[in-house]
């Protein structure tokens, strides 16, 4: 894929609208452009993978409260200050142990699941996981999920690894090939990294793999596993 191909032009990022449920998905005035969704434990560090990615600080509200992110939060990209809206970066509610009541926790699995598994637009995934709680029961359920997509085309999926800077080398080294296996695995187009916000490690890379998803012409190459990166 050449260089032209692949969205660059992050720093346009802006809030456009958060939708707090399916039903409401369709009423949304949304352009049809490509969407990459973050998504991840609770506390995973999702909504700070977003701000670090388009260099701002709080455009995705980051909070130490896990859960607090209730709603599918939709961030506008375009090619310039004055240009159409050509891509979506989605920030969804995280899953896993936030300390919420069972019907909040049910809503919240079914707009994540519903967004995932029938949403057109979505073109990627990043999928953020803690460097040292990767691949967690939780995780593949979400994997799994994507994997079953039915007739829509399938998804691009980029395990971002993050909080790397509290591993150590060894540890690196075992977390990164323990993933890069499992991408190896699954039947999508799968990229692998390790991530942090704090040392700003692998910035450009994550950026080159959204905007590799956000590409408004993809390759055509058939699904299936690829090298991991």
């Amino acid at each position: 894929m050449t260089a032209d191909r692949i969205f660059t032009r992050f720093d346009t990022a802006s809030f456009a609208l958060s939708v707090p449920d399916l039903s409401d998905l369709d009423r949304a005035l949304l352009a049809t452009v490509p969407e990459v969704a973050f998504v991840g434990r609770s506390n995973a560090g999702k909504s700070t993978s977003i701000n670090t990615l388009v260099n701002r600080t709080r455009l995705a509200y980051a909070s130490k409260t896990p859960g607090r992110t209730q709603m599918l939060n939709f961030f506008s990209l375009s090619e310039g200050v004055e240009a159409p809206t050509s891509g979506y970066l989605v920030d969804l509610p995280g899953y896993g142990f936030a300390k919420v009541d069972a019907a909040t926790r049910m809503h919240w699995n079914e707009l994540v699941g519903g967004y995932l598994a029938g949403r057109p637009q979505l073109r990627g995934v990043v999928l953020v996981m803690d460097s040292r709680r990767p691949l967690l029961a939780a995780d593949e359920d979400l994997i799994a999920l994507l994997c079953q997509r039915g007739d829509l085309a399938p998804v691009a999926l980029h395990l971002l690894l993050s909080k790397a800077d509290q591993i150590k080398t060894m540890e690196r080294r075992a977390v990164l090939q323990r993933a890069s296996e499992r991408a190896l695995s699954l039947p999508l187009r799968v990229t692998v990294q390790l991530f942090s916000a704090r040392a700003r490690e692998g910035i450009d890379q994550l950026r080159e793999q959204v905007g590799r998803m956000l590409a408004p012409d993809p390759d055509p190459d058939p699904a299936g596993p690829a090298d991991p990166a």
